[in-house]
Protein backbone atom coordinates (compact mmCIF):
# COMPACT_ATOMS: atom_id res chain seq x y z
CA UNK A 1 0.00 0.00 0.00
CA UNK A 2 1.08 3.31 -0.66
CA UNK A 3 2.72 5.88 2.16
CA UNK A 4 0.47 8.47 3.41
CA UNK A 5 1.43 11.56 2.64
CA UNK A 6 2.66 12.81 6.40
CA UNK A 7 -0.07 15.65 7.74
CA UNK A 8 2.81 18.10 8.44
CA UNK A 9 4.15 17.45 4.82
CA UNK A 10 1.01 17.96 3.62
CA UNK A 11 0.64 21.33 5.64
CA UNK A 12 4.27 22.32 4.36
CA UNK A 13 2.53 21.90 0.88
CA UNK A 14 -0.09 23.75 1.28
CA UNK A 15 1.88 26.67 2.92
CA UNK A 16 4.16 26.50 -0.55
CA UNK A 17 1.31 27.29 -2.70
CA UNK A 18 2.54 30.66 -4.21
CA UNK A 19 6.36 31.50 -4.38
CA UNK A 20 8.03 32.81 -1.87
CA UNK A 21 9.23 36.60 -1.60
CA UNK A 22 12.68 36.89 -3.49
CA UNK A 23 15.85 36.79 -0.46
CA UNK A 24 16.99 39.62 -2.70
CA UNK A 25 14.99 42.23 -4.67
CA UNK A 26 18.22 42.78 -6.44
CA UNK A 27 17.85 41.58 -10.11
CA UNK A 28 20.56 40.49 -12.19
CA UNK A 29 19.61 40.34 -15.79
CA UNK A 30 16.61 40.64 -14.89
CA UNK A 31 16.45 37.41 -12.50
CA UNK A 32 15.49 36.93 -8.88
CA UNK A 33 17.29 35.45 -5.98
CA UNK A 34 15.73 33.67 -3.40
CA UNK A 35 12.78 30.52 -3.05
CA UNK A 36 12.57 27.68 -2.44
CA UNK A 37 11.94 24.79 -4.57
CA UNK A 38 10.21 21.80 -3.93
CA UNK A 39 9.94 18.64 -5.58
CA UNK A 40 8.92 14.99 -4.95
CA UNK A 41 10.38 11.90 -5.83
CA UNK A 42 8.08 8.54 -5.71
CA UNK A 43 11.04 6.39 -5.00
CA UNK A 44 12.70 6.07 -1.99
CA UNK A 45 16.07 6.78 -1.72
CA UNK A 46 18.83 3.71 -1.34
CA UNK A 47 21.58 5.66 -1.03
CA UNK A 48 23.84 8.92 -2.33
CA UNK A 49 27.11 7.72 -2.94
CA UNK A 50 28.52 8.17 -6.55
CA UNK A 51 29.60 4.88 -6.79
CA UNK A 52 26.42 3.32 -5.48
CA UNK A 53 24.28 5.62 -7.03
CA UNK A 54 21.70 3.88 -10.10
CA UNK A 55 18.47 5.65 -8.94
CA UNK A 56 17.17 8.06 -11.77
CA UNK A 57 15.62 10.39 -8.72
CA UNK A 58 18.59 9.56 -7.05
CA UNK A 59 20.74 11.11 -10.11
CA UNK A 60 18.06 13.78 -9.80
CA UNK A 61 18.62 14.25 -6.41
CA UNK A 62 22.58 14.21 -6.48
CA UNK A 63 23.26 16.10 -9.58
CA UNK A 64 22.67 19.39 -7.02
CA UNK A 65 25.09 18.41 -4.53
CA UNK A 66 28.01 16.89 -6.33
CA UNK A 67 29.85 17.69 -9.90
CA UNK A 68 32.01 16.09 -12.04
CA UNK A 69 35.18 17.38 -14.39
CA UNK A 70 32.56 17.65 -16.74
CA UNK A 71 28.96 18.17 -16.85
CA UNK A 72 26.12 18.08 -19.70
CA UNK A 73 24.40 21.17 -20.58
CA UNK A 74 20.78 20.92 -19.84
CA UNK A 75 19.66 22.06 -22.39
CA UNK A 76 21.60 20.46 -25.62
CA UNK A 77 23.16 17.62 -23.14
CA UNK A 78 26.63 18.55 -24.86
CA UNK A 79 29.55 18.29 -22.95
CA UNK A 80 30.68 21.58 -20.62
CA UNK A 81 33.56 22.52 -18.16
CA UNK A 82 32.76 21.84 -14.73
CA UNK A 83 35.54 21.35 -12.07
CA UNK A 84 37.90 21.14 -15.07
CA UNK A 85 38.07 24.58 -16.43
CA UNK A 86 40.07 23.24 -19.49
CA UNK A 87 41.38 20.02 -21.12
CA UNK A 88 44.10 18.99 -23.75
CA UNK A 89 44.21 15.47 -25.31
CA UNK A 90 47.31 14.45 -26.70
CA UNK A 91 48.19 13.40 -30.16
CA UNK A 92 47.46 9.30 -29.74
CA UNK A 93 43.66 10.02 -28.34
CA UNK A 94 44.72 8.01 -25.39
CA UNK A 95 45.67 11.37 -22.94
CA UNK A 96 43.86 13.78 -21.42
CA UNK A 97 45.16 16.30 -19.05
CA UNK A 98 42.51 18.60 -16.82
CA UNK A 99 43.53 21.56 -15.22
CA UNK A 100 41.22 22.14 -12.09
CA UNK A 101 39.26 25.24 -11.47
CA UNK A 102 41.16 27.38 -8.58
CA UNK A 103 38.90 28.52 -5.87
CA UNK A 104 36.44 25.57 -5.60
CA UNK A 105 35.30 24.12 -1.98
CA UNK A 106 33.76 21.35 -0.76
CA UNK A 107 30.68 21.67 1.42
CA UNK A 108 31.08 22.66 4.82
CA UNK A 109 30.64 19.27 6.81
CA UNK A 110 30.95 17.70 9.79
CA UNK A 111 33.71 15.41 7.84
CA UNK A 112 36.41 18.09 8.07
CA UNK A 113 38.53 19.77 10.94
CA UNK A 114 35.81 22.43 12.35
CA UNK A 115 33.12 21.50 9.89
CA UNK A 116 34.65 23.53 7.50
CA UNK A 117 34.56 22.69 3.71
CA UNK A 118 38.32 22.47 2.01
CA UNK A 119 39.75 23.10 -1.35
CA UNK A 120 39.22 21.04 -4.42
CA UNK A 121 42.73 19.20 -5.50
CA UNK A 122 44.00 17.18 -7.73
CA UNK A 123 44.38 14.33 -5.32
CA UNK A 124 40.77 14.15 -5.09
CA UNK A 125 40.38 12.97 -8.53
CA UNK A 126 43.02 10.56 -8.73
CA UNK A 127 41.02 8.92 -5.51
CA UNK A 128 37.46 9.16 -6.89
CA UNK A 129 38.73 7.87 -10.05
CA UNK A 130 41.01 5.01 -7.47
CA UNK A 131 37.65 4.22 -6.03
CA UNK A 132 35.75 3.22 -9.17
CA UNK A 133 38.80 0.60 -9.78
CA UNK A 134 38.34 -0.44 -6.48
CA UNK A 135 36.15 -3.86 -6.22
CA UNK A 136 34.34 -3.26 -3.17
CA UNK A 137 30.42 -3.68 -2.42
CA UNK A 138 29.99 -0.36 -2.74
CA UNK A 139 30.99 0.16 -5.90
CA UNK A 140 28.79 -0.66 -9.04
CA UNK A 141 30.60 1.41 -11.26
CA UNK A 142 33.96 -0.38 -12.47
CA UNK A 143 32.25 -1.00 -15.71
CA UNK A 144 32.90 2.96 -16.70
CA UNK A 145 36.56 2.41 -16.80
CA UNK A 146 36.64 -1.47 -16.90
CA UNK A 147 39.26 -2.41 -19.66
CA UNK A 148 39.71 1.51 -20.25
CA UNK A 149 42.38 2.69 -18.08
CA UNK A 150 45.29 2.08 -17.76
CA UNK A 151 46.04 -0.46 -14.53
CA UNK A 152 42.27 -0.18 -13.74
CA UNK A 153 41.50 -3.69 -14.55
CA UNK A 154 44.67 -4.85 -12.27
CA UNK A 155 43.99 -2.34 -9.53
CA UNK A 156 40.25 -3.53 -9.02
CA UNK A 157 41.84 -7.52 -9.50
CA UNK A 158 44.00 -6.30 -6.67
CA UNK A 159 47.09 -7.41 -8.84
CA UNK A 160 49.25 -4.01 -8.52
CA UNK A 161 50.19 -4.65 -4.78
CA UNK A 162 48.49 -1.02 -3.76
CA UNK A 163 50.48 1.22 -6.47
CA UNK A 164 46.99 2.48 -7.00
CA UNK A 165 46.25 3.14 -10.64
CA UNK A 166 48.38 3.39 -13.18
CA UNK A 167 46.90 5.32 -15.20
CA UNK A 168 46.15 8.33 -13.00
CA UNK A 169 48.18 10.69 -12.10
CA UNK A 170 48.09 14.27 -9.97
CA UNK A 171 51.03 16.01 -12.01
CA UNK A 172 50.65 18.73 -9.34
CA UNK A 173 48.01 20.24 -6.90
CA UNK A 174 45.83 21.41 -9.89
CA UNK A 175 46.67 18.96 -12.47
CA UNK A 176 45.53 15.44 -13.24
CA UNK A 177 46.48 13.24 -16.02
CA UNK A 178 44.17 10.30 -17.43
CA UNK A 179 46.02 7.75 -19.22
CA UNK A 180 43.62 4.92 -21.46
CA UNK A 181 44.05 1.70 -23.13
CA UNK A 182 43.34 3.16 -26.44
CA UNK A 183 41.45 5.70 -27.89
CA UNK A 184 38.12 6.69 -26.28
CA UNK A 185 36.11 9.23 -28.48
CA UNK A 186 33.31 8.62 -25.49
CA UNK A 187 35.41 9.50 -22.71
CA UNK A 188 34.60 12.93 -21.96
CA UNK A 189 30.69 11.81 -22.10
CA UNK A 190 31.28 9.00 -19.33
CA UNK A 191 33.11 11.17 -17.04
CA UNK A 192 30.09 13.43 -16.63
CA UNK A 193 28.25 10.04 -15.37
CA UNK A 194 27.30 9.97 -11.78
CA UNK A 195 29.79 7.30 -11.13
CA UNK A 196 32.66 9.87 -11.95
CA UNK A 197 31.59 12.84 -9.40
CA UNK A 198 33.73 14.45 -7.11
CA UNK A 199 33.74 13.84 -3.19
CA UNK A 200 36.13 13.89 -0.47
CA UNK A 201 38.36 10.91 0.93
CA UNK A 202 36.91 12.30 4.38
CA UNK A 203 33.46 11.78 3.21
CA UNK A 204 34.37 7.99 3.41
CA UNK A 205 37.05 7.65 6.12
CA UNK A 206 34.29 10.16 8.80
CA UNK A 207 31.06 8.44 7.80
CA UNK A 208 32.27 4.83 6.74
CA UNK A 209 29.42 2.50 6.07
CA UNK A 210 26.99 5.49 6.88
CA UNK A 211 28.86 7.86 3.19
CA UNK A 212 25.61 6.49 1.50
CA UNK A 213 23.21 9.22 3.01
CA UNK A 214 26.10 11.69 3.88
CA UNK A 215 26.79 13.69 0.51
CA UNK A 216 29.38 16.01 0.38
CA UNK A 217 30.30 17.78 -2.70
CA UNK A 218 31.03 21.18 -4.11
CA UNK A 219 27.47 21.21 -6.09
CA UNK A 220 25.36 24.53 -6.04
CA UNK A 221 23.22 23.25 -2.90
CA UNK A 222 24.40 21.11 -0.11
CA UNK A 223 22.42 18.95 2.64
CA UNK A 224 20.85 20.18 5.44
CA UNK A 225 18.64 18.05 6.96
CA UNK A 226 17.44 14.60 5.70
CA UNK A 227 15.00 12.10 6.87
CA UNK A 228 14.90 8.94 4.88
CA UNK A 229 11.46 8.60 3.30
CA UNK A 230 10.44 11.69 4.22
CA UNK A 231 12.03 14.53 2.97
CA UNK A 232 15.73 16.13 1.83
CA UNK A 233 16.31 19.68 2.46
CA UNK A 234 19.11 21.57 0.45
CA UNK A 235 20.21 24.83 0.96
CA UNK A 236 22.56 27.39 -1.10
CA UNK A 237 26.04 26.40 -1.32
CA UNK A 238 27.23 30.32 -0.66
CA UNK A 239 30.67 29.06 -1.31
CA UNK A 240 29.56 27.97 -5.16
CA UNK A 241 31.93 28.84 -7.70
CA UNK A 242 30.05 28.99 -11.22
CA UNK A 243 28.71 32.65 -12.20
CA UNK A 244 25.68 33.36 -14.46
CA UNK A 245 26.43 35.42 -17.47
CA UNK A 246 27.05 39.15 -16.01
CA UNK A 247 29.62 37.64 -13.24
CA UNK A 248 26.65 37.49 -10.13
CA UNK A 249 27.14 34.20 -8.36
CA UNK A 250 25.06 31.29 -8.35
CA UNK A 251 22.50 29.72 -7.45
CA UNK A 252 19.76 31.95 -7.24
CA UNK A 253 17.28 29.56 -5.06
CA UNK A 254 17.46 29.73 -1.23
CA UNK A 255 17.39 25.81 -1.23
CA UNK A 256 15.50 23.03 -2.51
CA UNK A 257 13.63 20.41 -0.53
CA UNK A 258 12.62 17.00 -1.63
CA UNK A 259 9.74 15.00 -0.84
CA UNK A 260 9.27 10.96 -1.12
CA UNK A 261 5.71 10.68 -1.70
CA UNK A 262 5.50 7.28 -3.75
CA UNK A 263 1.68 7.90 -4.95
CA UNK A 264 1.52 10.00 -7.99
CA UNK A 265 -2.12 11.00 -7.62
CA UNK A 266 -1.15 12.44 -4.09
CA UNK A 267 1.87 14.03 -6.07
CA UNK A 268 -0.12 15.77 -8.12
CA UNK A 269 -2.77 17.25 -5.62
CA UNK A 270 -0.07 18.85 -4.37
CA UNK A 271 1.56 20.17 -7.40
CA UNK A 272 -2.38 21.73 -8.06
CA UNK A 273 -2.19 23.19 -5.04
CA UNK A 274 0.98 24.64 -5.72
CA UNK A 275 3.07 23.12 -3.15
CA UNK A 276 5.43 21.44 -5.70
CA UNK A 277 7.41 23.47 -8.06
CA UNK A 278 7.90 20.27 -10.73
CA UNK A 279 6.16 17.10 -11.50
CA UNK A 280 7.44 14.51 -13.23
CA UNK A 281 5.44 11.66 -14.76
CA UNK A 282 1.97 11.91 -14.51
CA UNK A 283 -0.58 9.21 -13.06
CA UNK A 284 -1.25 7.35 -15.92
CA UNK A 285 -5.16 8.30 -15.40
CA UNK A 286 -4.41 11.62 -15.10
CA UNK A 287 -3.12 12.78 -18.43
CA UNK A 288 -6.09 15.05 -18.80
CA UNK A 289 -4.18 17.95 -17.03
CA UNK A 290 -2.41 18.33 -20.13
CA UNK A 291 -5.36 19.25 -22.07
CA UNK A 292 -7.43 22.90 -21.75
CA UNK A 293 -6.00 25.83 -20.50
CA UNK A 294 -4.16 26.36 -17.22
CA UNK A 295 -1.66 28.24 -15.54
CA UNK A 296 1.25 26.00 -15.09
CA UNK A 297 3.69 25.17 -17.83
CA UNK A 298 4.04 22.19 -20.10
CA UNK A 299 6.80 20.89 -20.83
CA UNK A 300 7.25 17.33 -23.45
CA UNK A 301 10.58 16.00 -25.01
CA UNK A 302 10.98 12.85 -26.39
CA UNK A 303 12.94 10.80 -23.45
CA UNK A 304 16.19 8.68 -23.60
CA UNK A 305 14.69 5.87 -22.07
CA UNK A 306 13.14 1.99 -22.27
CA UNK A 307 11.15 0.05 -21.30
CA UNK A 308 11.41 -4.10 -21.13
CA UNK A 309 10.89 -6.79 -19.72
CA UNK A 310 13.63 -9.11 -18.99
CA UNK A 311 13.51 -13.26 -18.92
CA UNK A 312 15.33 -15.59 -16.82
CA UNK A 313 16.98 -17.46 -19.40
CA UNK A 314 18.90 -20.02 -17.04
CA UNK A 315 15.31 -21.71 -15.99
CA UNK A 316 12.74 -23.34 -17.54
CA UNK A 317 10.54 -22.45 -19.27
CA UNK A 318 12.34 -19.24 -20.24
CA UNK A 319 15.52 -21.09 -21.28
CA UNK A 320 13.73 -21.87 -24.40
CA UNK A 321 14.30 -19.09 -27.26
CA UNK A 322 10.74 -19.99 -28.60
CA UNK A 323 9.03 -19.52 -25.72
CA UNK A 324 10.66 -16.23 -25.50
CA UNK A 325 9.89 -15.05 -28.70
CA UNK A 326 6.60 -16.07 -28.47
CA UNK A 327 5.98 -13.80 -25.39
CA UNK A 328 7.56 -11.02 -27.17
CA UNK A 329 5.44 -11.82 -30.44
CA UNK A 330 2.03 -11.89 -28.50
CA UNK A 331 2.33 -8.12 -27.18
CA UNK A 332 0.84 -5.93 -29.20
CA UNK A 333 3.37 -3.04 -28.04
CA UNK A 334 1.36 -0.33 -30.09
CA UNK A 335 -2.09 -1.17 -27.98
CA UNK A 336 -0.25 -0.43 -24.80
CA UNK A 337 1.05 2.63 -25.48
CA UNK A 338 -2.38 3.82 -26.87
CA UNK A 339 -4.86 2.28 -24.68
CA UNK A 340 -2.97 2.05 -21.38
CA UNK A 341 -0.76 5.34 -21.44
CA UNK A 342 -2.59 7.52 -23.29
CA UNK A 343 -0.13 8.21 -26.00
CA UNK A 344 2.95 9.21 -23.86
CA UNK A 345 5.42 6.84 -25.16
CA UNK A 346 6.51 5.40 -28.57
CA UNK A 347 6.07 1.93 -29.35
CA UNK A 348 9.80 -0.16 -29.44
CA UNK A 349 9.87 -0.99 -33.07
CA UNK A 350 13.37 -2.41 -33.30
CA UNK A 351 15.30 -2.76 -29.79
CA UNK A 352 15.68 -1.29 -26.31
CA UNK A 353 17.75 1.38 -27.65
CA UNK A 354 15.76 5.05 -27.15
CA UNK A 355 15.07 6.35 -29.95
CA UNK A 356 16.32 10.13 -31.19
CA UNK A 357 19.96 9.24 -31.78
CA UNK A 358 20.82 10.87 -35.01
CA UNK A 359 23.55 8.44 -36.21
CA UNK A 360 22.58 5.06 -35.12
CA UNK A 361 21.46 2.87 -37.67
CA UNK A 362 18.30 1.99 -36.57
CA UNK A 363 17.12 -0.06 -39.75
CA UNK A 364 19.93 -2.87 -39.23
CA UNK A 365 17.98 -3.97 -36.35
CA UNK A 366 14.86 -6.15 -37.26
CA UNK A 367 12.03 -4.55 -36.56
CA UNK A 368 9.42 -6.26 -33.36
CA UNK A 369 6.73 -8.33 -34.54
CA UNK A 370 3.78 -8.10 -33.31
CA UNK A 371 2.63 -11.84 -34.33
CA UNK A 372 0.06 -13.90 -31.97
CA UNK A 373 -0.14 -16.22 -34.86
CA UNK A 374 3.23 -16.77 -34.76
CA UNK A 375 3.84 -16.79 -31.19
CA UNK A 376 1.46 -19.52 -30.49
CA UNK A 377 3.06 -21.73 -32.94
CA UNK A 378 6.53 -21.00 -31.46
CA UNK A 379 5.18 -22.22 -28.40
CA UNK A 380 3.93 -25.15 -29.50
CA UNK A 381 7.11 -25.94 -30.81
CA UNK A 382 8.21 -25.64 -27.58
CA UNK A 383 6.14 -27.99 -25.70
CA UNK A 384 3.25 -26.11 -24.75
CA UNK A 385 0.33 -26.02 -27.15
CA UNK A 386 -2.39 -23.59 -26.39
CA UNK A 387 -0.54 -22.85 -23.06
CA UNK A 388 -0.87 -26.32 -21.82
CA UNK A 389 1.90 -27.63 -19.40
CA UNK A 390 2.97 -24.15 -19.28
CA UNK A 391 3.45 -23.00 -15.08
CA UNK A 392 2.12 -19.90 -13.56
CA UNK A 393 3.99 -17.28 -14.40
CA UNK A 394 4.94 -14.19 -11.87
CA UNK A 395 5.44 -10.87 -14.34
CA UNK A 396 7.10 -9.06 -11.01
CA UNK A 397 7.10 -4.93 -11.04
CA UNK A 398 7.75 -2.37 -8.90
CA UNK A 399 5.03 -0.44 -7.46
CA UNK A 400 6.03 2.76 -8.70
CA UNK A 401 6.67 4.41 -12.42
CA UNK A 402 4.20 5.84 -15.14
CA UNK A 403 1.84 2.91 -15.67
CA UNK A 404 3.62 -0.47 -14.96
CA UNK A 405 1.53 -2.12 -13.16
CA UNK A 406 -1.19 -1.01 -15.80
CA UNK A 407 0.92 -2.33 -18.32
CA UNK A 408 1.57 -5.25 -16.72
CA UNK A 409 -2.32 -5.78 -16.16
CA UNK A 410 -2.63 -4.85 -19.84
CA UNK A 411 -0.04 -7.33 -20.90
CA UNK A 412 -1.25 -10.13 -18.89
CA UNK A 413 -4.36 -10.11 -20.41
CA UNK A 414 -2.33 -10.41 -24.22
CA UNK A 415 -0.57 -13.57 -23.24
CA UNK A 416 -3.43 -15.18 -21.60
CA UNK A 417 -5.18 -14.52 -24.51
CA UNK A 418 -2.82 -15.01 -27.48
CA UNK A 419 -1.05 -17.91 -25.46
CA UNK A 420 -2.95 -19.38 -23.13
CA UNK A 421 -0.06 -18.67 -20.65
CA UNK A 422 -1.27 -17.87 -16.98
CA UNK A 423 0.52 -15.01 -15.98
CA UNK A 424 0.05 -12.94 -12.47
CA UNK A 425 1.30 -9.28 -11.82
CA UNK A 426 3.87 -9.66 -8.56
CA UNK A 427 3.81 -5.77 -7.36
CA UNK A 428 6.58 -5.28 -5.06
CA UNK A 429 8.59 -1.67 -3.75
CA UNK A 430 11.06 -0.43 -5.63
CA UNK A 431 13.92 -1.93 -3.58
CA UNK A 432 12.86 -5.41 -2.79
CA UNK A 433 11.78 -5.29 -6.98
CA UNK A 434 15.04 -4.27 -7.98
CA UNK A 435 17.23 -6.27 -5.24
CA UNK A 436 15.38 -9.49 -6.83
CA UNK A 437 16.71 -8.81 -10.06
CA UNK A 438 19.83 -8.52 -9.21
CA UNK A 439 20.09 -11.44 -6.94
CA UNK A 440 18.45 -13.52 -10.34
CA UNK A 441 15.48 -14.19 -7.86
CA UNK A 442 13.23 -12.97 -10.80
CA UNK A 443 11.56 -14.92 -13.46
CA UNK A 444 9.74 -12.27 -16.00
CA UNK A 445 9.85 -8.99 -14.82
CA UNK A 446 9.48 -5.52 -15.90
CA UNK A 447 12.59 -3.46 -15.93
CA UNK A 448 13.86 0.41 -17.84
CA UNK A 449 16.68 2.51 -18.43
CA UNK A 450 17.29 6.11 -18.84
CA UNK A 451 20.53 7.10 -20.16
CA UNK A 452 22.90 8.17 -17.74
CA UNK A 453 24.99 9.34 -20.90
CA UNK A 454 23.35 10.09 -24.24
CA UNK A 455 24.64 7.42 -26.51
CA UNK A 456 23.28 3.98 -27.83
CA UNK A 457 26.33 2.38 -26.32
CA UNK A 458 24.81 3.47 -22.64
CA UNK A 459 21.52 1.04 -23.50
CA UNK A 460 23.76 -1.62 -25.25
CA UNK A 461 26.17 -2.20 -21.60
CA UNK A 462 23.29 -3.58 -19.86
CA UNK A 463 24.00 -6.69 -21.71
CA UNK A 464 27.81 -6.60 -21.70
CA UNK A 465 28.90 -10.35 -20.71
CA UNK A 466 31.74 -8.31 -19.04
CA UNK A 467 29.13 -6.38 -16.73
CA UNK A 468 27.73 -9.64 -14.79
CA UNK A 469 29.81 -11.04 -12.30
CA UNK A 470 31.62 -14.40 -13.09
CA UNK A 471 30.24 -15.68 -9.72
CA UNK A 472 26.73 -16.22 -10.28
CA UNK A 473 26.11 -15.63 -6.39
CA UNK A 474 27.28 -12.07 -6.57
CA UNK A 475 24.58 -9.77 -7.31
CA UNK A 476 24.47 -8.37 -11.19
CA UNK A 477 22.74 -4.76 -10.85
CA UNK A 478 23.49 -3.54 -14.69
CA UNK A 479 23.81 -6.67 -16.44
CA UNK A 480 20.67 -7.73 -14.83
CA UNK A 481 19.77 -10.54 -17.55
CA UNK A 482 23.29 -12.19 -16.68
CA UNK A 483 23.99 -12.66 -20.27
CA UNK A 484 26.90 -13.61 -21.96
CA UNK A 485 27.04 -14.38 -25.35
CA UNK A 486 30.66 -14.32 -27.65
CA UNK A 487 29.18 -12.88 -30.94
CA UNK A 488 27.43 -9.85 -29.05
CA UNK A 489 30.95 -8.87 -26.30
CA UNK A 490 32.78 -8.79 -29.55
CA UNK A 491 30.95 -6.59 -31.04
CA UNK A 492 30.20 -4.33 -28.33
CA UNK A 493 34.07 -4.35 -27.37
CA UNK A 494 35.39 -3.64 -30.58
CA UNK A 495 32.19 -0.84 -30.71
CA UNK A 496 33.72 0.68 -28.23
CA UNK A 497 37.22 0.84 -28.68
CA UNK A 498 37.18 2.22 -32.57
CA UNK A 499 37.23 5.74 -33.31
CA UNK A 500 35.59 6.33 -35.97
CA UNK A 501 31.98 6.83 -35.49
CA UNK A 502 29.75 5.74 -38.38
CA UNK A 503 32.00 2.25 -38.01
CA UNK A 504 31.21 2.60 -33.79
CA UNK A 505 26.96 3.12 -34.76
CA UNK A 506 27.15 -0.30 -36.95
CA UNK A 507 29.20 -2.26 -34.88
CA UNK A 508 26.39 -1.25 -31.75
CA UNK A 509 23.42 -1.79 -33.78
CA UNK A 510 25.10 -5.18 -34.77
CA UNK A 511 25.08 -6.20 -31.30
CA UNK A 512 21.11 -4.96 -30.73
CA UNK A 513 20.30 -7.20 -33.70
CA UNK A 514 22.19 -10.49 -32.49
CA UNK A 515 20.44 -9.44 -28.46
CA UNK A 516 17.21 -9.51 -30.45
CA UNK A 517 18.04 -12.58 -32.46
CA UNK A 518 18.24 -14.60 -29.30
CA UNK A 519 14.91 -12.40 -27.26
CA UNK A 520 17.17 -12.04 -24.20
CA UNK A 521 14.70 -9.04 -23.17
CA UNK A 522 11.26 -7.95 -24.95
CA UNK A 523 11.46 -4.23 -25.62
CA UNK A 524 7.91 -2.33 -24.86
CA UNK A 525 8.22 1.36 -25.07
CA UNK A 526 10.30 4.48 -25.03
CA UNK A 527 8.54 7.08 -22.79
CA UNK A 528 8.33 10.71 -23.88
CA UNK A 529 9.35 13.20 -21.14
CA UNK A 530 6.20 15.06 -20.04
CA UNK A 531 6.78 17.52 -17.12
CA UNK A 532 4.87 20.55 -15.50
CA UNK A 533 6.22 23.48 -13.87
CA UNK A 534 4.58 26.30 -11.77
CA UNK A 535 4.53 29.18 -13.63
CA UNK A 536 6.54 31.20 -11.75
CA UNK A 537 9.49 28.85 -12.12
CA UNK A 538 12.34 29.83 -14.84
CA UNK A 539 14.81 28.31 -16.47
CA UNK A 540 14.24 24.63 -16.01
CA UNK A 541 14.55 23.60 -20.08
CA UNK A 542 13.60 19.67 -20.00
CA UNK A 543 15.81 17.09 -21.99
CA UNK A 544 15.65 13.08 -22.49
CA UNK A 545 17.28 12.21 -19.70
CA UNK A 546 15.62 14.37 -16.78
CA UNK A 547 18.49 15.26 -15.94
CA UNK A 548 17.92 18.61 -13.80
CA UNK A 549 20.67 21.00 -13.34
CA UNK A 550 18.67 23.93 -10.47
CA UNK A 551 22.11 26.57 -10.42
CA UNK A 552 20.44 28.56 -12.62
CA UNK A 553 16.72 28.07 -11.87
CA UNK A 554 14.87 30.88 -10.47
CA UNK A 555 11.20 31.93 -9.29
CA UNK A 556 9.35 34.93 -10.97
CA UNK A 557 7.93 36.99 -8.39
CA UNK A 558 5.10 38.90 -10.31
CA UNK A 559 3.84 35.62 -11.07
CA UNK A 560 1.35 34.34 -8.33
CA UNK A 561 -0.67 31.10 -7.74
CA UNK A 562 -3.71 31.00 -9.27
CA UNK A 563 -6.39 31.11 -7.08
Amino acid sequence: MPRPLLPALLLFLVACSAPEPPRERQTVNGKFYGGVFNANESEELRGLFPLSLTQAAAHRIGAQIYEGLVRLDQESLAVVPALAESWTVDASGTEYTFRLRPNVFFHDDACFPDGKGRALKAADIVHCFTRICTNSPDNQMFWLMQDRLVGGNAHYAGEDAGAGVKGLVALDEMTVRFSLTSPWPGFLQVIAHQGCWIYPEEQVTHYKAEMLWHPVGTGAFRVKSFTKGEAMVMERNASYWRTDTDGSRLPYLDAVRYTFEEDKVVELEAFEKGGLSVIYELPVDRTDVLKGEHAYIVQTAPSLTTQFYGFNSSKPPFNDIRVRKAFSMAIDRQLLVDSVLGGLAIAAEHGVVASGFQQYPYDLVPRLAYDPQGARRLLAEAGFPGGRGLPTLFLQVNNNGFGYVKVAEATQAMLEKELGARVISSVLPAEQHYERIAHNEAMFWREGWIADHPDPENFLALFYGRNAPADTTEPSYLNSTRFRDDAYDSLFSKAVRTSDEALRMRLLAQAEERLMELSVVTPLYHERSVRLLQPWVRDLPINGMEYRDLAAVWFDPTVRAQP
